[in-house]
Formats: C-alpha cells, sequence, structure tokens
C-alpha cells in the first residue's frame, strides 16, 4: 500500500532507540526524509544507519528535551537540511519507576519539562508551517498507563495522561486547516525499556524476570508482546494520506491488553 507519505519531512524525538526508532525506520521505508534525535551519539547513529539500510535519508541531532532554548536552533537545522516539517512525531524517554506518594516536588518539575513541556514548546515551533501547509501530522507517542494507570511508574502515568488531555484540544483547534493530531499507545512492546522494567519488577517481588514476563503474556490475548516494528508501522499509518479524516484519536498497539474501553 502506498501511504502517500513520499519525500515528506519527519522530525521524531527520542529515537535513538525503542519505539522512537522503530517509527523513524517505518517512516523510512515509506520515503520520508526522517530526521532523529537523542542524547546517545551510537543510538543516533544506528539509527541513521536503518533509516539508510531502508531506503531512506535521514539526519542525526543531539537533543536534550530539558533544554527548551535549543528548540528553534535544531528545528531550524531539520528546516535548512531536509525541508519544512511536515510529521513530527512526539517521543520521550520514560521516567523512573516510582510510586504516586512521596516524590519530591522538584523531580515532578523536572520529569514535566522533559515529558511534556517540551513537547508542547517543540509542537508550536513547528505548527505554524504546517497550518499554512493544510496537510501536517502531529503523534505524540505516550503509554498504555494513561489510561489503565501502571503499578509503581506513578510519573509516567500522570504526566502522559496530561498529553493525551492536550492533544485532544489542539486536535479541534486545527483539524479544519488540515492538521491532523492524534496519539499512539504502546501496549507491551518489546524494547529494552521494557525488558529493565520486567526486570526492576522482578527484584521489587522477589521472583524471576522468566514468571514476570510469563504473567504479563497472561494479560495479553494475543499471548505475545509486540514487535517494535508493529508500532512504527502504526505510527507510519497515522502519518499518511489514508489516515487524512483519522484526528483527535488513540491509536492502541497492544495485541488487546488494555482493558478500559
Amino acid at each position: 500500500m502506498d501511504l502517500g507519505i513520499q519525500g515528506k519531512v519527519a522530525l521524531v524525538m527520542a529515537s535513538s532507540r525503542g519505539l522512537g526508532q522503530a517509527m523513524a525506520v517505518s517512516l523510512a521505508r515509506e520515503g520520508v526524509k526522517v530526521a532523529v534525535t537523542g542524547r546517545n551519539p551510537e543510538g543516533l547513529k544506528q539509527s541513521l544507519e536503518l533509516i539508510q539500510a531502508a531506503g531512506g535519508q535521514g539526519m542525526v541531532l543531539n537533543w536534550d528535551l530539558a533544554d527548551l532554548s535549543v528548540i528553534d536552533g535544531l528545528v531550524s537545522q531539520v528546516e535548512n537540511t531536509l525541508g519544512p516539517i511536515d510529521i513530527l512525531i512526539n517521543n520521550t524517554g520514560g521516567p523512573l519507576p516510582t510510586p504516586a506518594a512521596g516524590q519530591d516536588p522538584a523531580l515532578w518539575q523536572k520529569s514535566f519539562n522533559d515529558m511534556v513541556l517540551s513537547l508542547i514548546a517543540i509542537t508550536d515551533r513547528v505548527l505554524p508551517g504546517m497550518r499554512q501547509r493544510k496537510w501536517d501530522r502531529i503523534i505524540t507517542s505516550t503509554t498504555s498507563g494513561a489510561i489503565a494507570p501502571i503499578k509503581n511508574l506513578a510519573i509516567s502515568n500522570t504526566l502522559r495522561a496530561a498529553l493525551l488531555a492536550w492533544s485532544k484540544t489542539l486536535s479541534a483547534e486545527v483539524a479544519s486547516e488540515g492538521v491532523t493530531v492524534n496519539v499512539i499507545m504502546p501496549g507491551r512492546i518489546a524494547t529494552d525499556r521494557l525488558r529493565q522494567l520486567d526486570e526492576a519488577r522482578a527484584n521489587r517481588e522477589g521472583t524471576t524476570y522468566e514468571a514476570v514476563v510469563k504473567a504479563s503474556l497472561g494479560q495479553i490475548p494475543m499471548g505475545r508482546y509486540g514487535d517494535p516494528r508493529e508500532y512504527g508501522d502504526a505510527a507510519a499509518f497515522l502519518a499518511s494520506q489514508n489516515a487524512s479524516f483519522i484526528t483527535g484519536t488513540i491509536m492502541r498497539i497492544d495485541g488487546g491488553q488494555i482493558q478500559a474501553i
């Protein structure tokens, strides 16, 4: 299927590994020019190599989401090198596991800046051009914990839920101008991050990693973890011409795991 996005330009945040990398590569397979970002030089190099192996064109940007002052300059680099940004993939790394109670307010503030305010500011930087072109895509990757809170991931659950409300509100503001705004939500996708969380749970509960995985698979109707490519391909579809009438919604890639309707 031709998704109708060949030659478009995408900026994919936090794409040196994991789900961000998977989304970047899936877009590259469709002929999208992709800017990948992150703080891991080796991971960024790998992402660029994967983009090129998929037949795509890309660039890398060392980008610390905590620093709002670099947004304008780095976005300008993408625009000057690849062209105006047609597809923005909002994505961040996950915070350390924590309970809800007793967290330092400074940690909440830092996490908010890294995971919420940074993405809003980046979106605001690219949005004027998107509205002028009247064909653009904003896709925000969150977590299933935003609608079905995950134990011991209180910061992630809370702050990514805020992104759901922001995305829905923004979608109505720009829909008539041809810009779609959607959320993509993973269940349990087989990334390094998921392995770390499963290992942390095993340590916390005094059990084995294998036992944690077995219990997790029992909660997924499909009986397996998702492949990162499946997540990336779903994001590419939302970015496509084929998805031009989809906005203000949440796409779950979860194998049927999330119980909320």
